[in-house]
Order: structure tokens, then C-alpha cells, then sequence
């Protein structure tokens, strides 16, 4: 006998057909209904559904088709749709909102605003609730991660220093602010690469693989850049660094090696006052 994996998915069968929707065998939980609004087409006993299991109203154990943002156990970005005197409550995509007491809250939350958040279930009432406490739910144990390996990020909090991260769901990383060049929300999802781990377990990012890459990819962003502002830059390579590092966030070196690369593969000439497309 097993117990349902609460705030997941679970693979589930059906055992009966009533007017209001299926029930499922939850085994030692006993049978869950999945109401009607979320029973797929031509369902009937003894097929197996891949359905997520939270909460009703009442507090009993509920099935649901619907796919939420986040599952206990991941960290996610939601809006606030609602406050009242215990808490407030976060849309996750499912009927019933996600509860976020007010002792894991860092600030009072407001309606309509987004917080990173972590899902978990609250030991003593067994109930799925939500945290803005994020730092407490990271692994503290030290990530195995090679400089250069390619991780999936989600943006979590800006600082002085760059953009705290969330790498893989479970551990704290860094965007320093010169290693992004695109505007960056709490949420975003992106793809980083390791630069290092630190010896405290914390991993510093950069968006952009050292090295190689990093040409190929400027010297796009710069093609594309000439083609957008009418097939002519006045950048070119006795324009100043400061104002190259403004415009495109590389150094003075990476774009005139971008430049390079774009003159070889015949894609623009170089005039006196700066770059033309061919």
C-alpha cells in the first residue's frame, strides 16, 4: 500500500463513475474524487490518469487535470490574488489558491504583486502552503557542478552585486550585473553556465559560455543590431570602449572580434565612419 504523493502528480485508477465526476483509488488514503469538470472524454473504470493531488475547500484530499505553476517542493514566481487576516493567497493555476501565512512572508504581501516563493507542506497541519522565506528552503549542501556546465536558472532578487538566482530548484547562484545583458525579472527562467563554485557552496553564472561562444553570439547580436538601425553603425573600432561596453554590454575587444568575424563572412564593409551591411 502506498500514500499519495500530495501536492504532486500521481498516476491513479479509476474505480467509479458517479454523477459529479470519477473516483480514484488513492489506496491508504482511500478513494479521491476527481469532479467532473476534469474528466478527460471517454474515461471509464480501470484507466489510469496522470492527475494532481491537493486540498479541497474542506480540506480533503481532491484531484484535478489542471496543470499548476509549481509542486511541493519547487520554488516558483506567483502573483498575489488575494489577502486577508491570516495570510495571503497566490494563484497556482488551480481552483483553490495557495496559502502563504503571514510568519513566511518577509514583507506583507500585496494583491496583484509576484513573489518567488517555495511550496511546501506545512508539517502540522499537513496542508500545502507557500514561503517568501526562500533562503531557508535552498540545499546547503556544496553542488558538483563544473565551470562551464550549462544549469537552468530562475531569476529570484536583484542586489548591488547582480541577480540572485535559484540553479536547478535547489541551490543559490549569481548573475553578476556585467554578465547580463538583457532586462531581467524575478521568474525568468534562463539557461546560465557555471563560471565556479565557490567554497561556500554558492555558485557564481554568466549567461553566455566564456570563450568561443561568445564571439558567435556577439557577432549575431551585432549583424542584427546593423540591420535594425537602417544597414549602418557609426561604432567602429577607434570608437571608445565605454561607449561599445554601453551600447552592447562586450568588451571592446569581443566586438572587434565580432567585427572581424562579420568582414570574413563577407557581411559588411568597413567606411571611414563606421560599418555598413553589405
Amino acid at each position: 500500500m502506498s500514500h499519495i504523493k500530495l501536492g504532486k502528480y500521481n498516476q491513479l485508477e479509476v474505480v467509479k463513475e458517479v454523477d459529479f465526476g470519477v473516483y480514484l483509488n488513492g489506496d491508504e488514503d482511500g478513494e479521491i474524487l476527481l469532479p467532473k469538470r476534469y474528466v478527460p472524454e471517454g474515461t471509464k473504470p480501470g484507466d489510469i490518469l496522470n492527475v494532481f493531488i491537493y486540498l479541497d475547500m474542506e480540506e480533503r484530499l481532491v484531484a484535478t487535470t489542471l496543470q499548476p505553476y509549481v509542486q511541493v517542493g519547487e520554488f516558483a514566481c506567483l502573483q498575489v490574488a488575494w489577502v486577508n487576516q491570516f495570510g495571503a493567497f497566490l494563484d497556482w493555476g488551480l481552483m483553490k489558491d495557495l496559502f502563504v501565512p503571514f510568519r513566511e512572508q518577509k514583507m506583507k504581501m500585496q494583491k496583484g504583486k509576484r513573489y518567488v516563493v517555495h511550496v511546501h507542506l506545512d508539517e502540522e497541519s499537513y496542508r500545502i502552503v507557500a514561503s517568501a522565506k526562500v533562503e531557508h528552503y535552498l540545499s546547503t549542501e556544496k553542488p558538483e557542478y563544473q565551470p562551464g556546465q550549462e544549469v537552468n536558472v530562475m531569476v529570484w532578487q536583484r542586489t548591488d552585486l547582480g541577480y540572485k538566482v535559484i540553479v536547478e530548484n535547489q541551490f543559490s547562484g549569481m548573475l553578476f550585473h556585467n554578465e547580463v545583458f538583457q532586462p531581467l525579472e524575478a521568474g525568468m527562467h534562463l539557461s546560465a553556465f557555471v563560471k565556479q563554485v565557490r567554497p561556500d557552496g554558492k555558485i557564481d553564472l554568466e549567461l553566455q559560455k566564456a570563450g568561443a561562444r561568445k564571439v558567435d553570439d556577439f557577432s549575431e547580436v551585432l549583424l542584427q543590431y546593423i540591420k535594425d538601425n537602417d544597414g549602418f553603425t557609426p561604432l567602429n573600432d577607434k570608437t571608445d570602449a565605454e561607449v561599445i561596453y554601453q551600447t552592447f554590454g562586450v568588451s571592446k575587444k569581443t566586438f572587434k572580434k565580432a567585427v572581424g568575424d562579420l568582414y570574413k563572412k563577407r557581411l559588411v564593409v568597413l567606411e571611414e565612419g563606421g560599418i555598413r551591411l553589405v
